[in-house]
């Protein structure tokens, strides 16, 4: 499953020796600066942020902030007059799949050429699942293959629940940000090649009893009558089931025309999700495929681009070994 091109060259690691406001006392140089900031409760929270968003602002850059409800509230009435200069988003709804986070990231820089800008944006939290706190590593340790070239000065404080979240997520978020406080560093930044690892790396194993079904080009309409069933018999909503079923399309369209022909959808249901995979012999060379918007004419990076938009998660992994799509609908 081709579905984007070659990353081009090895990207450069400007920021990696740098560092956040609050984080150090060496001076920032320009470049993309990416900090885990460890906290419990949300005053601490509040403690972790809100100099980090002031001094932004009294530099006139503009700030977005990325957070769960309860902790907007909580910095909206922390910087009091100044929250109406702060840009929000609900990170419930843009990072309910984080694989549509980094296009936010993305949208923000652009809105903003040539000034120096400043995030905050907390992806991962207790109560999610296994899966998507895994993808929430992945989207980390993504975001510095997305931004190290950035133009100008991109400060992303990540905030780290380290009273609520499991000790590999806290480890995880050390391994994916040059930066981490107020902690030790327990483990080290693993820069672009542990972003490639994880991105070539597996996914858990397909259930022993989830259905599976071999395709070629012949059997793309079958397959989305058997998609429907499926999403029906799961008694999902109507505009899901139609989601579900074209993102299933797009996935295994691709699967024909670059991955040899042909690909295999497996399909099962557990507790929380409907879960679909494609997977065939093609490899995906770009892990930032899916996460840059791809034109409507364009072939590069469409299916997986539209799979994002349309499913609750998404997990991408391709090798030499070829490529699995994972995409779960919650129930």
């Amino acid at each position: 499953m081709v579905d984007g091109s070659t990353c081009g060259g090895s990207r450069s690691r400007r920021g990696e020796l740098t560092t956040v406001s609050g984080l150090s006392e060496s001076e920032p140089l320009p470049g993309f600066h990416h900090a885990a900031v460890f906290y419990r409760g949300l005053e601490d929270l509040v403690e972790q942020v809100v100099p980090f968003v002031a001094e932004g602002l009294a530099h006139d850059q503009p700030v977005l902030v990325a957070e769960l409800p309860d902790r907007t509230q909580a910095l909206t009435a922390a910087l009091g007059e100044d929250a109406g200069r702060v840009e929000f988003l609900d990170m419930v709804e843009v990072g309910r799949n984080p694989a549509r986070i980094i296009p936010a990231w993305l949208d923000f820089v652009a809105a903003h050429p040539g000034q120096d800008v400043r995030g905050v944006g907390e992806p991962a939290w207790a109560g999610r699942t296994a899966a998507e706190l895994e993808e929430c590593q992945l989207h980390e340790a993504l975001l510095n293959v997305a931004f190290d070239d950035v133009v100008g000065d991109f400060q992303l404080l990540c905030p780290y629940d380290a009273g609520a979240l499991p000790e590999d997520v806290l480890a995880g978020a050390m391994r994916t940000h040059p930066y981490v406080g107020p902690v030790d560093r327990a483990v080290e930044y693993g820069g672009h090649r542990h972003a490639t690892a994880r991105f070539e790396g597996p996914l858990g194993a397909v259930p022993t009893d989830a259905i599976e079904i071999p395709f070629v080009e012949e059997d793309l309409p079958g397959l989305r009558s058997v998609v429907r069933r499926l999403g029906e018999g799961a008694r999902l909503r109507e505009d899901v089931v139609d989601d579900l079923v074209l993102a299933v399309h797009e996935l295994a369209t691709n699967s024909v025309r670059h991955g040899g022909g042909a690909g295999v959808l497996h399909a099962w249901q557990d507790s929380r999700a409907v879960v679909l995979e494609v997977s065939d012999a093609g490899v995906i060379e770009d892990p930032l495929v899916g996460r840059v918007r791809a034109d409507a004419w364009s072939e590069s990076g469409r299916g997986l681009w539209m799979a994002n938009r349309l499913c609750d998660l998404v997990q991408v992994r391709s090798s030499d070994n070829g490529t699995r799509v994972r995409l779960h609908s919650w129930l």
